[in-house]
């Protein structure tokens, strides 16, 4: 066989790949950098980014937009999910940009309140995608390939309608070396494209990073700005400081464009204040929603913190509403009552892995509440703080009971409310229950800064009822170290980005800082780093790397069916496992609780 055939037999047995995953693949190809700091990639030139808006011919529709735009290192997202519920509510056809996702990349996208779906996002994403391929025709001339790159434009206008006229227009700019854009430009770039075709009202924009420099922000004219609250994040690139990082945030602000902010320490308010001077801001800061406008009824999105960034939200919807000659009421001056349809965006806002309750659907098949996930994304030390005090309060049933906004108007448009669920939950916690951590996170975080503050801010937290009980706060019996399913350098589904060969190191270094710490806890000598690895003897943990307070899994799915098999091992003696998922990671109950914590940085594909 020559060599030929046999190039040509290895490719006949290539898998093949659906439509979706064609653009999942074709996505991957902008994922450059390994490093988040890294400012050597050509992508990187930030006026790159209106020579992209002058290709996709966005130029005009962006200025059209009616754009509401949010920074901030904590709750943005959360933010934005109760800006565009209410002003969804309000009857406007809204548009939201978020990130990350956690399963799939359309998740980025919703259009009234749902993920775009798979026909329309391939529509547009080829549409964007093969006219930034075909501006990147001085590589092609530069290797001698000229005239195959123009059969390949050829091929675009068979394929996707692209039209000859492009590559015309594009071989006039073969001098000027346009890179294709990198992964979140990509994104962020068709995420304009998106609400412009579909002609949404309101097009709601989270920054992806910083501010300044971010993608979103080659918006010029939005019609109110929003900083939700600042912390220590990507100081790498932002900055060490306060001062520093609360500068790049204000990189937002647009001569003019009223402001909102959320109350923040006085380093970062006052950088915040100047910039806004500079540019004519009027800047203003919202105050946290009291939770009696609510009539009793319960936001969408769990924890106390929420309710700082529903008041921001309510600060920003009321502006647009005002700016765009849709209300003569300043909502903002009446907080002691607000419309019903804020009241119902604000109950009906939904955003996955933010302090996300879950059920695990298989174990709760079999006996109800035995395995519980609670989700979130904290990925700082603030962040830890707060996330810790939901999981404590959620797990021992301290909620207070809410009636969901469906619950009292027959109706629920979301499916199984999430009220429901926490009743259920509710009712479960009252079994003794054994917890357990599932944690994650991207090396450039500090686990040495974070894991200890978790693991402190959920063992002090005591209740009066804890008191009379003589209970010590929650502690976590393992924690349980597991890579991101999706690797750095590709975008796709759970089935696609299976890797037997996966790298534990650095989760086998976050095994030795809980090993440490809660030696130390224990008032235990933790000078010596050398750990006891267990004889695995149970089929389920094959793979695991077991210390006496943690285990380490070669992936997620691995990781939650080892809960599940404990749960129904240690069924006979009626425990309740909570599992807490940290790191954009999510946890269930199982009369174990499990929290499962991340930073928001990755990109999970497991359905498991």
């Amino acid at each position: 066989m020559s060599q030929g055939e046999a190039g040509e037999g290895k490719d006949e047995i290539k898998p093949t790949l659906s439509p979706y995953e064609e653009a999942m693949e074709a996505l991957s190809s902008l994922i450059t950098k390994r490093s988040r700091a890294d400012k050597s990639n050509k992508g990187d030139k930030y006026e790159l980014l209106f020579d992209y808006i002058k290709i996709l011919e966005l130029e005009e529709p962006i200025k059209q937009m009616k754009i509401i735009h949010v920074a901030g290192t904590k709750g943005k997202g959360s933010t934005c999910a109760f800006t565009e519920s209410i002003l969804r509510n309000c009857g406007f056809h809204t548009g939201l940009f978020t990130s990350p996702h956690l399963i799939d990349v359309r998740e980025r996208f919703r259009l009234d309140g749902t993920d775009i779906c798979e026909e329309k996002f391939l529509a547009y994403f080829w549409w964007c995608f093969d006219r930034f391929k075909a501006t990147c025709i001085e590589e092609k001339m530069r290797e001698g390939r000229l005239r195959w790159f123009v059969h390949s434009c050829v091929d675009l206008h068979m394929h996707r309608s692209i039209g000859v006229k492009l590559c015309i227009v594009k071989l006039e700019r073969a001098t000027d070396e346009v890179p294709m854009p990198t992964y979140f430009r990509f994104l962020a770039l068709l995420a304009f494209k998106i609400f412009a075709a579909e002609q949404v009202d309101v097009a709601i924009l989270e920054v992806g990073l910083g501010g300044k420099y971010d993608a979103t922000n080659v918006v010029e004219n939005p019609v109110v700005c929003g900083i939700a609250s600042l912390g220590y994040d990507h100081m790498e690139i932002l900055g060490n400081t306060l001062g520093q990082i609360a500068g790049e945030k204000a990189g937002i602000f647009k001569r003019g464009v009223p402001a909102f902010t959320v109350p923040q320490p006085d380093e970062a308010m006052l950088v915040l204040e100047e910039k806004a001077s500079e540019l004519d801001v009027h800047l203003e800061v919202a105050a946290p929603l009291d939770a009696s406008v609510l009539s009793g009824l319960h936001l969408g999105l769990e924890g106390e913190h929420q309710y700082i960034n529903a008041g921001l939200a309510i600060a920003l919807c009321s502006t647009w509403l005002q700016r765009t000659g849709h209300v003569e009421i300043n909502y903002l001056k009446e907080m002691t009552h607000l419309p019903e349809q804020f009241v119902k965006g604000l109950a009906t806002a939904a955003l996955q892995g933010r302090a996300q309750i879950v059920p695990d659907q298989l174990i709760e098949s079999e006996s109800l509440g035995d395995l519980v996930f609670y989700l979130d994304g904290a990925h700082s030390p603030e962040s830890m703080d707060v996330c810790a005090k939901w999981f404590s309060l959620a797990i021992k049933g301290d909620y207070k009971q809410h009636n969901s906004y469906e619950s009292n108007h027959g109706h629920n448009e979301l499916g199984p409310s999430h009220d429901s669920v926490e009743i259920s939950h509710h009712e479960a916690s009252k079994k003794s229950s054994t917890q357990f951590l599932l944690f994650n996170c991207m090396s450039v975080r500090d686990p040495e800064l974070l894991l200890p503050r978790l693991v402190r801010a959920c063992a002090s937290h005591v209740q009066e009822f804890d008191i009379k009980s003589n209970i010590s706060g929650v502690h976590f019996q393992k924690a349980l170290f597991v890579p991101n399913v999706s690797v750095y350098y590709k975008v796709g589904t759970s089935a696609s980005t299976a890797d037997t060969q996966v790298d534990l190191s650095w989760q086998l270094t976050l095994q030795r800082i809980w090993e440490n710490l809660v030696r130390g806890e224990k008032g235990n000598d933790v000078k010596n780093t050398d750990h006891t690895y267990e004889e695995v003897t149970d089929d389920s943990e094959k793979g695991a790397q077991s210390c006496e307070n943690s285990k380490v899994f070669p992936s997620l799915p691995v990781a939650i069916n080892w809960l599940r098999d404990t749960v129904r091992k240690n069924r006979s003696g009626h425990s309740q496992s909570n599992i807490a998922l940290s790191d954009p990671v999510y946890s269930k109950l199982v009369n174990v609780s499990v929290v499962y914590l991340g930073p928001g940085d990755g990109v999970f594909t497991s359905r498991g």
